[in-house]
This record gives C-alpha cells, sequence and structure tokens, in this order.
C-alpha cells in the first residue's frame, strides 16, 4: 500500500460531497474549504482529510510539509488539440494587422494551414511535440486532458493523430481522453464539395476510427463558415452508431444552431459559446448539456468572451477548458485560465475553480473520481507555492505559483 500524507495545508479548497458530479450556478462558489488542514491518499485515492488539530499519527510511505501552501484538485482540461505540427505566428502577425479568423480561413490558413503541416510530419515528430506540450500542461497543474484530432482532414492523417493521441495515453501519467473531429474543417481535397466530405467524414473517417478504437468521442465544428446543424447531425448519428458521445464546437463565431444541435442528440458538452445568446442560455439550462467556455482562445483571437457570467446566474453547470492549439489559443495554462476566468468573465476564484476541475470532469464523464476532494476521488491534486489565499493565485496572474503536481497520489 502506497500512503501520501499532506499536512499543514493553508487551505484545502474544492471540496464536495462524494456523490457530487458537477456544481451548477450558484453551487460553483460554494465549495467547502478547510484552512490548517491534512489529506490522506492511499493507493492514489483520497481515503480522509480535515483540520490539522485531527491529523492522523499513523506513518506514510511519503510525508509532504504544505505549510502555507493551498492544495486544491488537479485541473481536468476537457478541451485541447495539441497534437500538431509547426507553428502559426504568420497568422498572428495578420489578426495583429486586423483580418479576421474567417479571413484566414477563407484564403487557406487556418485549420488548412495546420493539415498541410501535419501531412508532412511524421508520427514520430508529432509524438514527440506533443508529448513536450502535454508535459508543460501536466506541470501547470493539469492531471485529465481531452485531446482531438481534426489537422488531418484525411482518414490516414486523422487516424495517424489518433494513434498518437493512443500513445499519449500509454506514455503519460495524466489520463487522457481522445476525440474525433474529422469535421473541423473541408479538407482541400473536397475544396467546393463540402457535402462530399460530409460523406466522406460518415462514410470512410468514422468506420476506420471505430474499427482501430482511437477516440471515445466525435466532435464537429459547427459555426458560421464551417459545418451546419444539419451536416453535423449527421456526423453525430452516424457517430453514435459507433459509440461515441458528442462533443460540440459551438457559437464562436455566431449564434449557429450549434448548441441546440448538441443538446438534440445528447452532446455531453458544447464548448466556445463566444456568441451564445439568450436563447442559447435557456436551452442549456433545460437539459444536461454542460457548456464548457475557452477564455484562452477568446484573449488570443480577440474574440467576444462567452456570457459565462450569466450562465451561472441562470443555473448552469460552466467549464472552462483551454482550447491550446496553434491558431487561436496556444497555450494550455489553467492558471492563466483561472485569471481571465476571473478577470474578464467575473467569474470568482471558487467559481472559476470548480469550472476548471468538477465540471471540467464532468464534461468528460469523469467527474465520479476526480475534479474534486472528497473521499474515495483520485488524488489528483495540486500544491501551490506559498500564498496568502487561494484567490491570491488568480489574482497574481503571470506569476508561476504552481509548486507540484500529483497525479494518482504519485509526484509528478
Amino acid at each position: 500500500m502506497n500512503r501520501l500524507l499532506i499536512k499543514n495545508i493553508r487551505t484545502l479548497a474544492g471540496i464536495v460531497p462524494a456523490d457530487t458530479l458537477l456544481l451548477r450556478g450558484e453551487q460553483m462558489g460554494s465549495a467547502e474549504q478547510i484552512d490548517g488542514a491534512w489529506l490522506l491518499a492511499e493507493d492514489g485515492v483520497i481515503v480522509g482529510f480535515g483540520p490539522m488539530e485531527t491529523c492522523p499519527a499513523e506513518e506514510a510511505d511519503k510525508v509532504v510539509d504544505a505549510s502555507g501552501r493551498v492544495v486544491f484538485p488537479a485541473f481536468c482540461d476537457s478541451h485541447s488539440h495539441i497534437v500538431y505540427a509547426g507553428s502559426r505566428e504568420g497568422e498572428f502577425r495578420d489578426k495583429i494587422a486586423g483580418m479576421t479568423y474567417q479571413e484566414v480561413a477563407a484564403r487557406g490558413g487556418g485549420i488548412l494551414n495546420s493539415a498541410d503541416r501535419l501531412h508532412e510530419a511524421s508520427e514520430e515528430e508529432l509524438f514527440e511535440a506533443a508529448y513536450h506540450r502535454a508535459w508543460r500542461m501536466i506541470r501547470t497543474g493539469a492531471a485529465t486532458l481531452e485531446i482531438k484530432s481534426g489537422y488531418g482532414l484525411t482518414t490516414e492523417d486523422e487516424l495517424k493523430m489518433l494513434r498518437v493521441v493512443a500513445r499519449l495515453q500509454r506514455e503519460l501519467p495524466a489520463t487522457v481522453k481522445a476525440t474525433f473531429l474529422g469535421a473541423h474543417a473541408v479538407g482541400r481535397a473536397f475544396a467546393g464539395r463540402q457535402s462530399d466530405y460530409v460523406d466522406h467524414v460518415c462514410e470512410q473517417m468514422l468506420p476506420a476510427v471505430a474499427e482501430q478504437g482511437v477516440a471515445e468521442f466525435v466532435d464537429v465544428f459547427c459555426d458560421s463558415g464551417f459545418f451546419t446543424p444539419e451536416e453535423t447531425a449527421r456526423i453525430l448519428e452516424c457517430g453514435a452508431r459507433y459509440g461515441l458521445r458528442p462533443k460540440i464546437h459551438a457559437n464562436e463565431l455566431a449564434s449557429s444552431g450549434g448548441v441546440q444541435v448538441g443538446i438534440r442528440y445528447g452532446a455531453l458538452s458544447v464548448d466556445h459559446l463566444e456568441e451564445a445568446n439568450e436563447q442559447d442560455v435557456a436551452d442549456l439550462a433545460a437539459s444536461a448539456t454542460i457548456p464548457t467556455v475557452l477564455p484562452g482562445a477568446s484573449f488570443f483571437s480577440n474574440l467576444p468572451f462567452a456570457p459565462a457570467r450569466k450562465m451561472i446566474d441562470a443555473g448552469l453547470p460552466v467549464a472552462i477548458a483551454s482550447d491550446c492549439n496553434p491558431g487561436s489559443s496556444p497555450s494550455g495554462n489553467m492558471v492563466f485560465l483561472w485569471s481571465l476566468a476571473c478577470i474578464k468573465m467575473r467569474l470568482t476564484p471558487e467559481e472559476a475553480l470548480s469550472a476548471l476541475t468538477i465540471n471540467g470532469a464532468a464534461a468528460l464523464g469523469l467527474s465520479a473520481d476526480r475534479g474534486a476532494i472528497s473521499v474515495g476521488r483520485r488524488a489528483d491534486l495540486v500544491i501551490s507555492k506559498p500564498v496568502p489565499s487561494l484567490a491570491y493565485i488568480p489574482y497574481s496572474f503571470g506569476e508561476e505559483l504552481v509548486e507540484s503536481v500529483i497525479i494518482n497520489g504519485k509526484m509528478v
């Protein structure tokens, strides 16, 4: 038995009842905190915690003195695109000069640019680059990562990406979930033939993905200038026949109907939502679909920030993810997203932490055993550097305040 004891914790945050699977609305700011605390994990599972006066005297294999430090659940990043080749700083210059996301895409840049580079890269090159990106994310506190395909846009290259994700699943200490996003854009070979490309996704790509067993979710970029709700519905219906649950890109560029098609097909989450309107919020409030906002994309691409404050006030279980990708959010630093959520979306530090942890886990169907502090959940934890309070972490944006990351009860 491997026992880890963390003692003298300044603040233990993110405590919820063991049967809580997500936090809605005002609940997001209500997760319990204990000042002056201890936590004990056995074989990677939390078995006890409480105030220091109740700290067990029994011995542990590893004892960590967290004096002056905050301990909270490790982040669950439910939306990323970290398997890619090269970078797109040329487009960064174009956007500084005033080009929009749509204008960059219309001239063959954006996703198609990444697809061209990925086609030329070997599987080993893609793995090495993604492995290092993933470790950067882990070191800033992420213990669970979702990774999408979508820069292949051919059957062969989509499978190449998903094989890289499968290798990351085997070789990283973090939990990795794979999402098939063949409908990220129309591949160059199908230029001007979007309907034919949708046929290709359904008739060629999805069967091949299912045969190799390399994805758990199916995603579609349902938005203005990309895929329509009708095309999205067809792909989701096809994915469902192979047991792939939907996670949808929706309403980044317009209120496109992506929220509604996602809800109709039982999407676990709808992600982006920069252009979500009152009807979208109302529809989400009446559904089991989790709204996932991506403040890094809004920050980097100079887009509106999703109305997360309105969503929480309407009782929704908002999640926050990185959208780490080479074109619109080239960072997987969840601590920075914590700051953005507070500063630009007007979430409290506690609400934002819930969105980054338990609700992010719920957006992957994993919140029964991670994303919060409770007996029986996995000991996926972050220990901060010495700080005066939990709120200091998002307040002091840009400062490196993660000291240690624990995944499955082990320091990484």
